[in-house]
């Protein structure tokens, strides 16, 4: 990301079999690289790697729909209570 410099960088599951050094190697990465001129995309399954990024919005995606959209304040809920509410 840092060398080719895209507009967009959709990173899916990149947290997968990451020790809590290489998720916080990974977050400094994407710190350095999202500015006012990008954007990153995260697939994530676990809310580890949105600790220490600032996060501008948080979607929960179910059977390819968006069934839920919020702040980082919804990744915090997830992490406490689960996905069974979205899993209706």
């Amino acid at each position: 990301m840092l060398l080719l410099k895209p507009k967009l960088a959709i990173l899916d599951e990149t947290d997968s079999g990451l020790d809590v050094d290489a998720i916080k190697t990974v977050v400094k990465g994407i710190n350095l690289y999202k500015n006012e001129n990008n954007s990153v995309l995260i697939i994530t399954h676990s809310t580890k790697i949105l600790n220490g990024l600032n996060v501008d919005k948080v979607h929960v995606l179910v059977d390819g729909k968006i069934v839920k959209t919020g702040d980082y304040n919804l990744a915090l809920e997830i992490d406490k209570n689960g996905y069974k509410e979205y899993l209706k």
